[in-house]
């Protein structure tokens, strides 16, 4: 289970990337995405088996890359990539959408809506 996860975090990267090519719109766009793609992730179905769990999964490796994308072109983006960062972390640490991987989807969460 764990190797699964790890491999369809780091597989959506390529997934992220493409994403944020075809976006345009350098940082900005790039931190609209992310926010876009935080969305459409639904925590409580990051462990749930098949299909919904694997799109989670893929949205919220989506949001990492982007929001990382959107801090490298910007700076001002920085928080907002701190947040999914600290949340992608946790996960990847604890395999589920613990109370701190909620707390940082929040926060990411909560800067997107002052973009």
């Amino acid at each position: 289970m764990a190797a699964l996860l790890v491999g369809l975090l780091l597989g959506a990267g390529g997934v992220g990337v493409a994403w944020a090519v075809s976006a345009g719109g350098g940082a900005g766009g790039d931190a609209r995405g992310a926010c876009d793609a935080l969305a459409g992730v639904d925590e409580s179905k990051f462990t749930a088996k098949g299909k919904a769990g694997e799109q989670m999964m893929y949205r919220f490796a989506g949001a990492y890359d982007l929001a990382t994308a959107a801090a490298a072109g910007d700076s001002s983006y920085q928080p907002l990539a701190e947040a999914v960062t600290r949340a992608n972390h946790r996960f990847r640490q604890v395999f589920e959408a613990d109370a701190e991987v909620k707390k940082e989807l929040a926060k990411a969460r909560g800067i997107c809506a002052g973009l």
